[in-house]
């Protein structure tokens, strides 16, 4: 296996990053003709990867996503003409609604602006949200570079994005047999991936690609099984453009992204090593509870959106846990929105679903943006940070993901 040789140091230019890449024995993204540093950066919402984020990471030759989901968070005038909206208010959803469209715009175009033309820029959308169609579309417009899809089987993906043909198409799925029914039904709308995330429930954080909690350890979902599983597919399907997979989940060091490209993938996503960057568009506070979790502090639960979740055990977090019994119990009725928009398209709370968590997820992950512990959900993954507690720069995380090299004694700093 290839070695990094003594002479390459950390450097402050994307270039040589992608020297490191190579020297490493690594092979690029290659996403549409394009040339990608082979370390995705994952979407996460609430306003924790928005424009500085995804910028910083392009910038340096890889693909930074931003997450649609309420960015209007990051913007004080559009808070300030929606925040005291109610469900009483007959228009409050179609205004926060476009607030938050209008917040993406300027999202991406900041994350393009510290892009400065470098890497690729995209936009993650939940499937399960209620204005799904509308974020896509709006994304689609602002001129991303890509549009990535989770939390739900994107089918209808290809359709809402006829219009815009060279915009990579990247579902995030977790298993063999969902990439088989979304590549078929897309193969029917003439269209094909252009990537496909392969997400492990067992190790991500956030919302998670299995049924149930007891799901989560299935080998089904083993990057082992899952990539051979999907060329396998490929090969029998008569697929001949390559549709690079990327792996996410557990991924820690130079050497997970070595073993999982021998096997089959072309590149790796990381979402919380990324969320504890100094770049993050979250409060410090946010980073430091991250990055201090010990593994004890991280659980499964099942979230308001009924799917499988992972995060911290925050004061927040375990008093829900001991009261959830008693809130499934009463969950009988649809109530009004507490947040006065449909952010989710089923909601547990609101829907009144027993089976479904009984929260209000933007108000949690809004009060975890802000880094406000005890109210707080603060979503994070199953493995160990990099650098452990420590808050570093978007570059060094890559300079060590590409070349092994741990960071050098003062932060560097890139180049304008």
């Amino acid at each position: 296996m290839p070695t990094t040789p003594a002479s390459i140091s950390p450097s402050r230019t994307p270039e040589s990053l992608h020297e490191l890449m190579q020297a490493s024995g690594l092979a690029p993204l290659v996403l549409r003709g394009r040339h990608l540093l082979p370390v995705v950066q994952g979407g996460m919402g609430v306003g924790v990867s928005a424009g500085g984020l995804a910028g910083a990471v392009a910038r340096l030759g890889a693909l930074g996503t931003l997450s649609s989901v309420d960015l209007r968070r990051l913007h004080p005038d559009l808070m300030a003409a929606t925040a005291r909206l109610d469900h009483k208010t007959p228009d409050a959803a179609a205004r926060i609604n476009a607030a938050n469209l209008r917040a993406l715009r300027r999202e991406v175009r900041r994350a393009r602006e510290l892009a400065q033309g470098r890497g690729a820029i995209a936009v993650n959308v939940m499937k399960a949200l209620s204005e799904y169609e509308a974020y896509v579309r709006c994304a689609l417009e602002a001129g991303v570079d890509a549009v990535v899809v989770g939390a739900g089987l994107p089918l209808d993906l290809p359709d809402l994005a006829r219009d815009h043909p060279a915009v990579a198409l990247i579902p995030i799925l977790s298993d063999a047999r969902g990439v088989q029914l979304v590549v078929r039904k897309w193969e029917k709308k003439g269209r094909l991936p252009d990537a496909i995330v392969i997400e492990h429930p067992r190790l991500a954080g956030g919302h998670l690609g299995a049924a149930r909690l007891g799901d989560l350890n299935d080998a089904r979902f083993d990057f082992e099984n899952v990539v051979p599983q999907v060329l396998a597919f490929f090969k029998a399907a008569g697929i001949e453009r390559d549709i690079p997979l990327i792996c996410a989940g557990g991924i820690e060091s130079r050497d997970d992204i070595q073993r999982l490209q021998a096997l089959g993938a072309a590149a790796v996503q990381l979402g919380t090593a990324f969320a504890v960057t100094r770049e993050c568009d979250a409060a410090p506070e946010f980073k430091r509870i991250l990055a201090e979790a010990r593994p004890e502090d991280i659980v499964e639960f099942i979230s308001v959106a009924g799917l499988p979740a992972r995060g911290v055990r925050t004061h927040w977090l375990d008093k829900y846990l001991r009261v959830e019994p008693r809130l499934k119990a009463v969950a009988h009725a649809k109530k009004a929105c507490n947040m006065a928009f449909d952010c989710l398209a089923r909601c547990g709370l609101r829907d009144g679903h027993a089976d479904m968590g009984q929260f209000c997820i933007d108000q949690q992950l809004g009060h975890a943006h802000a880094g406000e512990t005890d109210k707080g959900l603060f979503f994070r993954g199953a493995g160990r940070l990099p650098f452990g507690s420590r808050i570093a720069p978007v570059q060094e995380l890559m300079v060590w993901l590409l070349g092994a090299i741990m960071p050098a004694a003062q932060p560097l700093e890139l180049s304008p």
